[in-house]
């Protein structure tokens, strides 16, 4: 929506008188020095917790998208924070993971003095952008008195049986000698060895049950107000399934096997265990051996996604299965598409009936038995896909001639009866590995002694510490540093070995909203009566990405620690928004290669934060992604450039009516936009309030409102023009306007809609027909008022000399007639 704002001169020059750095610095320092942002438990207001995914402090510093997120978080705590909340907003970093180990390899320096100094840059980055966080809370996830609650926290899951060990396939490199996260193998390669193939190899690794807590994340999204589509995703991601486990006899062994389809047991043809099953070598013959282990060579990662997209292929493990309802042999298959921790990590194929099962045997050619029929007879020669639609059993024994339906309940019910099998709940959720073969991370807090197993460091000498003298490069950073790896073992006293893994990031993340709540505790992970004061989020932001993995975890810990009996709730966040990204102007991902990075700290010297907040937020709906746009930015700089020069030296006068009621309008409509984040809607009502400024006059309470609505947006230039107007206190901590609906005069606003339409038809036919100087404006008699009204308004949004007409006037001036045209609410017009 176009404003034109040329109007709003009030005599002043065109020049910007807005000295954006200097005001910026100037309230940068005064917001620090009067720590008006810092907050307690003590106060009488409501309180309520706005937080931002805390970031990973990159040495690139802040991009464009950081810009977008926190300025949408910044905007929420000062409207918050305006409405008398005691408002929460804290900032943190971070700061550990496999990015920082990285980064700090190449560049020669260590992980700890690289993050020191990105957090360092970032700090000075966010105060240029003004968010308005409490920085006495600030958290650092790679500060030992951070990650001894991480460590804490894991001692206690092993003490409830959640943290465990057990055997998992890894990505490993040979020259490296060790374990390569996913995102470090590139088309089966190693990231550092672009000659070296990765293997998958078995180790044991720690894992958290997350598994136990399933259905209480189900449960526990009606209880919260996130986008639908967030939902769904979580729920897809736990994946509840009910179905029949049944169980197939394999070389004398009893194997479970999960189906939401007992309907096809009949026409099992062939199993496929995973390639990456710790048990794959069990049912391997001597004669199938060389051929499996030529077929795993092939792996290249045990990521999910790239088994996804890989071509399904498998191999005969020379083992077969007893099929428990029609007692035939059926051969086992080591595949690549089944996953060893889902189920049993095998599965019945029934090529018949299942689209992936059909190709595989068809690859393969392994037999096809039709065990549903359609009311259009199938036959396997003439197949070309999987039939998987609703029929009849056929092939079946004593179940031929059900539906299908049907029969999954009573094939179900035979199998209990017979001891075969029983009906079972399964979930697509798998445990939580956690185990990292990487230094930059939070220690485990375990000892392997050979007398006494697994030892739990003891509480009291926590943390364990990452130590400082380590070589990258040669496998585990850890152990190359004997010293610290060589431990006394806590309960026999005996020679023992520290754990070289770290934990997965994951871990600093899903609990950091509640350090914020006591950040400086060395006794306690933190104080309950803080932290159930505080927390939960009321409302959390952050990207799309982050549903399926982050939250997840989030909500897991927030459940374990109240049943640790340390919380009151099981949410960890009430209400969640997801930003939209923002993409480079031709539409492409930013990216520094491709030469498109827009850097927040340029625009903000070239055009001032409060521009580039303002801007971020009214290019499109901040839930939507959007394309950077330099002409849109410049536009937005001066437009806060007219606000500031009308309002520099703003003399108040008494105040019209049809001001007051604009004014009010708008108060209660952007109230409503901020609260549903809908932004750039809230932006155009502010551009239109500020354009109605030069229909009538304005006193120093309408110009405060107006303030106090912008200030959300551009704290720094209504900070400066807060002062001006003579006031001593912060806008910053200044109330929220509230609208008195009583001044709100619709016909006003009717007969404003009138005058906007007219002013548009007259501008767009000049477009067509060029240049005119006056135009004669036909109404009908009862709204001649309202149009005399404005005639002068009129005159300056067209440069023509306006002249006003009834239609019922003898002696107007129509020259061609076009007084006939007018209808109520439609002029007619006339140009020359």
């Amino acid at each position: 929506m176009e404003m034109d704002f040329s109007k709003i001169d009030r005599g002043k020059q065109e020049v910007s008188h807005l000295n954006s750095e200097a005001i910026q610095k100037k309230w940068q320092k005064k917001w620090e020095e009067s720590k008006i942002f810092e907050v307690g438990e003590s106060s009488k207001k409501k309180k309520f917790y706005v937080l931002d995914m805390f970031p990973y402090p990159s040495g690139a510093g802040l991009h464009i998208g950081h810009a977008f997120v926190f300025s949408l978080g910044d905007i929420f705590a000062r409207f918050k924070r305006m409405q008398g909340f005691n408002v929460l907003y804290p900032i943190g970093y971070d700061s550990l993971g496999l990015p920082a180990e990285n980064a700090a390899i190449k560049v020669g320096t260590h992980p700890a003095e690289y993050t020191k100094k990105s957090i360092a840059n970032f700090m000075k980055q966010q105060k240029a952008m003004g968010w308005s966080y409490d920085w006495s809370r600030m958290v650092s996830t790679s500060d030992p008195k951070y990650y001894k609650w991480d460590q804490w926290i894991f001692l206690k899951m092993l003490e409830k049986g959640i943290a465990y060990r057990k055997k998992s396939a890894v990505n490993w490199c040979p020259k490296c000698q060790s374990v390569l996260a996913n995102e470090q193998v590139i088309g089966g390669k190693c990231w550092r060895h672009e000659d070296c193939d990765v293997e998958i190899k078995h180790l044991e690794q720690w894992f958290f049950k997350i598994t136990n807590y399933a259905e209480r994340l189900l449960n526990g999204l009606e209880n919260v107000d996130w986008p639908e589509r967030a939902k769904l995703m979580q729920k897809n991601w736990i994946g509840k399934s009910h179905g029949t486990e049944i169980l197939f006899e394999i070389n004398g062994n009893k194997w479970p096997i999960f189906t939401t389809r007992p309907d096809t047991i009949f026409g099992v043809t062939f199993m496929v265990v995973s390639a990456q099953h710790p048990r794959l070598m069990e049912l391997v013959t001597d004669k199938q051996k060389k051929d499996v282990e030529k077929f795993l060579k092939k792996l290249k990662s045990v990521s999910e996604k790239e088994l996804a997209d890989m071509e399904k292929e498998g191999v005969f493990t020379g083992s077969y299965a007893i099929n428990p309802m029609t007692k035939e042999k059926v051969p086992v298959w080591a595949g690549n598409f089944v996953v060893a921790d889902y189920g049993s990590g095998m599965v019945m194929a029934v090529p018949a009936h299942d689209q992936r099962d059909f190709e595989f045997a068809e690859k393969y050619e392994i037999p096809v038995k039709i065990v549903i029929q359609p009311d259009e007879h199938l036959a396997p020669e003439r197949m070309t896909e999987a039939y998987t639609g609703d029929g009849k059993l056929v092939n079946s024994e004593n179940f031929d001639g059900l539906h299908n339906e049907e029969a999954k309940e009573h094939i179900s019910i035979y199998l209990k009866e017979k001891k075969l099998g029983k009906k079972v709940v399964n979930y697509k959720l798998r445990d939580w590995l956690i185990s990292r073969q990487r230094y930059w991370g939070t220690p485990i807090p375990i000892i392997y002694c050979d007398k006494c197993g697994i030892v739990p460091v003891p509480e009291k000498d926590l943390p364990v510490e990452l130590p400082k003298e380590v070589e990258f490069g040669k496998g585990n950073p850890l152990a190359t540093n004997k010293k610290w790896m060589n431990a006394k073992c806590p309960k026999c006293g005996g020679n023992g070995r520290r754990e070289t893994d770290t934990m997965d990031t994951f871990v600093n993340s899903s609990w950091y909203y509640l350090r914020y709540s006591d950040p400086k505790n060395d006794r306690k992970i933190f104080d309950t009566k803080k932290a159930n004061y505080w927390a939960p989020i009321d409302q959390y932001i952050g990207g799309p990405e982050h549903i399926t993995m982050h939250l997840i975890y989030l909500r897991f810990y927030t459940k374990f620690l109240k049943d640790l009996g340390l919380l009151k709730f099981e949410e960890p966040a009430l209400r969640y928004f997801t930003q939209g990204i923002v993409h480079a102007s031709d539409g492409e991902k930013m990216s520094k290669s491709k030469g498109n990075v827009i850097e927040p700290l340029d625009m903000i010297n070239k055009y001032g934060a409060d521009s580039l907040r303002l801007f971020l937020v009214s290019i499109a709906s901040p839930d939507k992604d959007f394309n950077w746009d330099d002409k849109g930015i410049q536009g937005t700089f001066n437009f806060i450039s007219k606000i500031y020069n009308y309002f520099e030296n703003f003399e108040s006068a008494k105040v019209s009516p049809k001001i007051e009621s604009k004014l009010n309008k708008a108060i209660k409509e952007i109230t409503d936009y901020v609260q549903d984040f809908k932004h750039n809607l809230a932006v155009i009502k502010i551009r239109s309030l500020f354009e109605s400024f030069a229909d009538g006059d304005v006193d120093k309470k309408s110009a405060e409102a107006f303030l106090k609505l912008l200030h959300i947006y551009c704290p720094f230039a209504t900070e400066e023009l807060w002062e001006k107007f003579g006031n001593k206190t912060f806008i910053s901590l200044e109330k929220w306007p509230v609208a008195d609906e009583k001044k709100i005069n619709e016909k006003l606003e009717e007969q404003e809609k009138a005058i906007d339409s007219l002013v548009n038809d007259i501008n767009n036919v000049l477009r067509i027909v060029g240049e005119k100087n006056k135009v004669s404006i036909y109404v009908i008699p009862k709204e001649k008022e309202i149009y005399e009204d404005a005639i002068e308004m009129i005159g300056k949004r067209t440069n023509l000399e306006v002249s006003i007409y009834s239609v019922n006037d003898k002696d107007k001036y129509d020259p061609e007639g076009k007084s006939k045209k007018a209808k109520l609410g439609k002029p007619a017009i006339y140009l020359e």
